[in-house]
């Protein structure tokens, strides 16, 4: 079984503990506090961050080291078999993503395009956009990533599965796979590698893969002229060199995206895992504040980057006045590909 790259003496010397201090659902009094508490969970001992971890992927980000705080935690949990959500619940996203035969693979060469698990990936990926790539889809739970099951605190699920997962890539004979969800990227990037598990294939973010496009058919978009807040997914957490994207993204397609407090390092996630493992109070809470906050910079979009957020909260901020509307569907409606949301 792979082991995690982690290095003791990282964590030990940390001037800041960041991964801590700025987690925004657990409070320390300062970095000494904070220090102790993750030294607790580097040395196996009991600490109230493997009882208040919501699991949103943040501390991996924050640790500016590279010494994965996040998957570490995640170890430590199932090791003292303190697993997150109720049996039934863990046992039934093991069940409901274990490979059994059944996939979809399209005309796939050098290249293939990644729909994960998620069925709504298929229809963003095809028009114009991707007119080179729609056809080299592959789909299932043969392909989808395992990075779901750290919420769960069983990281034995994600180092079984994911050499599955890469060798059913290596076996298409692709060498390159777009990757249309953030976490099929982040898993392929950031765990494969904490893990040192080979990935044979280069792995390649759809909104690197986006943003080429829409330079490429730059003589067919026509501003939108409006103003959006964006949903930052929690797998983006494990790539956020990608961050920047976003931005250069909207800026080419004339959406503006006002400065709020929720965005970037500060962003809050969709919260529907935390309403699985910390309670529908939490969950609520994170919510409202998340759209109150969007409100107050005037946005009239709420663009998702995740199928699974845009499922948790579209009808959520279409009750407040928001359009929902995926990345890519605000690139489809720039080129005219797509009518432009009036409700």
């Amino acid at each position: 079984m792979y082991k995690l790259k982690f290095n003791e003496k990282v964590c030990a010397t940390c001037p800041s503990s960041d991964c801590l201090l700025k987690c925004q659902y657990m409070t320390f009094s300062g970095h000494k506090e904070a220090h102790a508490e993750i030294m607790k969970v580097v040395r196996g001992k009991d600490s109230r961050v493997l009882h208040e971890c919501t699991t949103c992927y943040a501390c991996e980000e924050y640790c500016k080291r590279g010494n994965h705080p996040y998957y570490l935690i995640c170890e430590r949990r199932e090791e003292k078999g303190m697993f997150t959500a109720a049996r039934p619940i863990t046992n039934q996203w093991i069940n409901m993503t274990e490979m059994q035969g059944k996939f979809l693979v399209g005309d796939v060469k050098d290249k293939a395009l990644s729909c994960c698990y998620i069925a709504e990936l298929g229809d963003l990926g095809t028009g114009e956009i991707f007119k080179d790539v729609a056809a080299a889809g592959a789909f299932g739970t043969e392909f989808m990533c395992p990075a779901v099951h750290t919420h769960f605190a069983r990281m034995s699920v994600v180092k079984e599965r994911l050499p599955l997962v890469i060798d059913n890539f290596r076996r298409l004979g692709v060498k390159e796979v777009i990757c249309l969800h953030d976490e099929c990227y982040g898993t392929f990037t950031s765990i494969a590698s904490a893990y040192g598990i080979e990935v044979p294939f280069k792995p390649v973010y759809y909104m690197d893969f986006l943003l080429q496009r829409m330079k490429e058919l730059r003589g067919k978009i026509k501003p939108l002229n409006i103003t959006a807040a964006y949903q930052r997914p929690c797998s983006n957490r494990l790539i956020p060199d990608k961050l920047p994207l976003v931005k250069k993204i909207l800026n080419l397609i004339g959406v503006k995206l006002p400065r709020r407090v929720y965005q970037d390092e500060n962003c809050l996630c969709c919260a529907e895992i935390v309403r699985s493992i910390s309670g529908y109070k939490l969950a609520d809470d994170l919510q409202k504040r998340n759209i109150d906050d969007m409100l107050a910079v005037g946005a009239e979009y709420c663009v998702f980057n995740c199928p699974a957020c845009q499922s948790s909260l579209s009808e959520k901020v279409s009750k407040r006045g928001l359009k929902p509307v995926h990345i890519i569907d605000l690139c489809k409606m720039a080129i005219g590909e797509k009518e432009r949301k009036v409700a």
